[in-house]
């Protein structure tokens, strides 16, 4: 069975960032969509699915197992980072083996199957409203307008351990297999979502349509859509083509390896081909006289200078956590470089090996740093590492 995907995420007409992440890496597909505030959401879905995405190349477990550590790795970097804590995220994945795709799922974004003009919903939302319409409270017309239908009774990261509903589907070609997070279904009726499935061949086409006419419903959350068409064809014939849009203004993270950008402007774009979004006119200034160019650079100059003295102020009040020479180590400034330049430096290089520390589930992401308010606290999070290391080494609790 051979694949072809579109997909799309898009900021929404409301939202002031986009929290929903989403994987494409054949043959494993999913989408995330996070919550806890703008930086805790967008880290929550993202880690969510990096996590799931390295177990999976590693051959690590079951993709129900992949998720349950997903949820351990968002849950412990909540306890740990105060500026994401209580973030969490749904996920909903694919995995297609053969003639079968394997699901996993917790939350409230969505799988469905496309078969033969019919819609069939292939997961339960982990809602307040969906409990209520199971215990006769209300009905399903209701559950669709009521105003607490976006809280969620299960989500990764919330908890130490998450039961994940998981399901074997066999499937055939010509099926259209849609995940998609709730800012979709939130504004779109699935009998609308089956008329583009239906009318619409091209897998990116119905994807871009989506999203579109939920933005154009309302697009009150971000909105994140990955179709997969399944076709005839050998799993030793070479992939079919993954084409991935992104929407203007901010597009969800794409965790298949594609460069890195977030939500306006940094937002990740795939290695693949974007589709164009509408142009917006460039805004053409008037010709100035001379006089007026010279000083409008020696106010750009006198700004510059300003900026660079903030943000050298800014990096001497941040401290994090990381790795300097195989040793954890404590830094100040963040754990970022800008063209080359490195935005942080070793204050403490400690004795503790990393790949120690690394090999805990806790510290697996020690790499990327880990942040604190202040210096005393880098150290509290180094003393942790150091009281974790030890008895992992002598097989204690």
């Amino acid at each position: 069975m051979r694949v072809r995907v579109g997909a799309a995420s898009d900021i929404g007409q409301v939202r002031e960032g986009n929290e929903d992440s989403f994987l494409v890496e054949e043959p494993l597909f999913a989408v995330a969509d996070g919550m806890g505030g703008h930086r805790g959401g967008e880290v929550a879905s993202r880690l969510a699915l990096e996590t799931v995405q390295r177990l999976f190349e590693e051959r690590t477990g079951s993709l129900t197992e992949q998720v349950e550590q997903a949820n351990r790795a968002v849950f412990e970097r909540s306890q740990l980072d105060r500026d994401v804590a209580g973030m969490g995220t749904t996920l909903t994945a694919a995995l297609l083996e053969g003639t079968r795709v394997r699901l996993a799922h917790v939350g409230d974004s969505r799988a469905y199957l496309f078969r033969d003009g019919g819609l069939l919903r292939l997961t339960e939302d982990h809602t307040l409203v969906h409990r209520m319409v199971q215990e006769g409270e209300i009905t399903e017309a209701e559950a669709e307008t009521h105003p607490h239908r976006s809280i969620l009774t299960r989500a990764l990261g919330v908890d130490p351990a998450v039961h994940v509903d998981e399901g074997v589907l066999e499937v055939r070609a010509g099926d259209r297999l849609l995940l998609c997070t709730d800012g979709l279904t939130g504004m779109l009726p699935e009998d609308r979502i089956r008329e583009v499935l239906e009318g619409e061949p091209d897998p990116q086409a119905v994807a871009d349509r989506l999203v579109g006419e939920a933005n154009a419903a309302g697009g009150v959350d971000n909105i994140t859509v990955v179709l997969l068409d399944l076709e005839e064809g050998s799993e030793h014939d070479p992939p079919a083509e993954t084409t991935v849009a992104l929407g203007e203004r901010g597009a969800g993270a794409r965790t298949d390896g594609g460069d890195e950008r977030r939500a306006e402007g940094v937002a990740p774009a795939p290695p693949v081909r974007r589709a164009a979004g509408p142009t917006r006119p460039e805004a053409r200034a008037p010709a100035r006289g001379r006089t007026r160019r010279l000083v409008g650079s020696a106010i750009a100059v006198a700004a510059i200078v300003l900026a660079l003295i903030g943000v050298r102020l800014f990096l001497d009040s941040q401290w994090f956590v990381g790795i300097s020479d195989g040793q954890v180590a404590i830094f100040r400034g963040v754990p970022a470089e800008v063209a080359g330049f490195e935005l942080h430096s070793v204050v403490v290089e400690t004795p503790i090996d990393a790949e120690d520390a690394m090999a805990l589930a806790l510290y697996r992401d020690l790499d990327e740093g880990i942040t604190a308010a202040d210096r005393l606290e880098a150290e509290e999070i180094v003393e942790r590492i150091r009281v974790d290391v030890a008895r992992a080494r002598a097989g204690g609790p």
